[in-house]
């Protein structure tokens, strides 16, 4: 440890320190500070990991999270940072670049070479937006360039949006944005043209298709004005929904033999997760995953969720080995009398020539 760590520990039911973590929760979103909550108030020794850089840090505020509705993400990790130190959990700055099992425990590998022991493991480092290589793009992604309706389609309802065509699942993104606003156009880009059917259904529902791929993303005033196609024309647009490829960060958990599989929707792969089951746990006995890193389409509500439920299981899972080790400990002296008094009738037996 060093100074970056705040040496806060939890006293375990007995009393006393702990030098292994019962918990190392890595990544400190919505899911890692949900679990690392629930795993305090549990009486587990914990420490978070983060290297303090959220995936909605761009986004205005946080929806369709009761309660919380429109919180800035900053506010909502601050708040959620001092629930979890009000329960004796800790926090480290750091990137983990990797993972070994260590007899019955874990070491975590930091990038800056410091290293980590605990009893389980949970993984919450969410993942990465890789957006489409359109100059201009990159600089409105979370205010103007947007990817999920239900987050920000209330914020720019009735406003110009524009869809930008990368995969065959655009045509079924400008139908939803349709329901925030009858202003839609879908950009076909580099997609492949829609069928006789899905013109149908956009021209049914008033989204007019425009054809030839989009060069750039005009601004005024650090908003977006248009989008600029390679005929040179400039169709004015006030907000753009794109599909970014959903890229878990999880490169720390190929140590442990854990690699993404794709994620796909409706035949077409939109990015990568690692598979665990309903509760978080890997394969791998002792890991568990939550957040978008093993369900990339999960809102921040959700990723709170299931931050909870792999935190209950892992505490479930620390009282199974617990259990164990007090039984087995209860025998001992059982185990060792009856050994004597075996060895005792042994020698009794010699002793009378029997």
């Amino acid at each position: 440890m060093n100074e970056r760590t705040e040496r806060t520990m939890n006293s375990t039911p007995e009393g006393g320190r702990q030098d292994i973590h019962d918990v190392v929760v890595i990544g400190g979103g919505a899911a890692g500070l949900s679990g690392a909550l629930t795993l305090g108030r549990a009486r587990r020794s914990v420490l978070v990991v983060d290297a303090g850089h959220p995936r909605n840090a761009p986004a205005d505020g946080v929806h369709a999270y009761l309660g919380h509705e429109g919180t800035p993400p900053g506010e909502l990790l601050a708040r959620g940072r001092a629930e979890v130190r009000s329960y004796g959990g800790a926090f480290m700055t750091g990137s983990a670049t990797g993972a070994e099992r260590n007899g019955d425990a874990f070491r975590v590998t930091l990038a800056d070479g410091d290293e980590l022991c605990a009893r389980r493991l949970l993984v919450t480092t969410g993942l990465v937006d890789e957006l489409p290589e359109v100059p201009g793009l990159a600089g409105l992604w979370g205010t103007d360039v947007l990817h999920c309706p239900y987050c920000h389609g209330w914020e720019v309802r009735d406003r110009a949006i524009g869809v930008l065509g990368t995969g065959p699942l655009a045509v079924h993104q400008a139908l939803l944005w349709r329901q925030w606003s009858a202003d839609i156009t879908l950009f076909l880009h580099t997609m492949d043209e829609p069928d006789d059917r899905q013109y149908e259904e956009l021209a049914a529902r008033g989204v007019r298709v425009v054809t030839g791929e989009v060069t750039s993303l005009e601004t005024r005033d650090g908003r977006l004005a248009g989008l600029r196609l390679a005929s040179g024309h400039l169709i004015p647009r006030q907000a753009l929904a794109v599909a970014p490829m959903l890229t878990p960060r999880a490169g720390l958990l190929s140590s442990l033999g854990l690699e993404p599989t794709d994620l796909e929707l409706a035949g077409s792969v939109i990015g990568g997760r690692i598979a665990a089951d309903p509760t978080g746990a890997t394969e791998v006995p002792g890991v568990w995953v939550a957040g978008n890193v093993a369900n990339p389409t999960d809102q921040v509500v959700a990723a709170a969720a299931s931050g909870v439920r792999a935190a209950a299981a892992i505490n479930a899972d620390l009282i199974a080995e617990e259990t164990r080790r007090a039984v087995d400990a209860r025998r001992a002296p059982f185990s060792a009398q009856l050994e004597r008094e075996v060895c005792e009738a042994v020698l009794g037996e010699r002793r009378h020539g029997l």
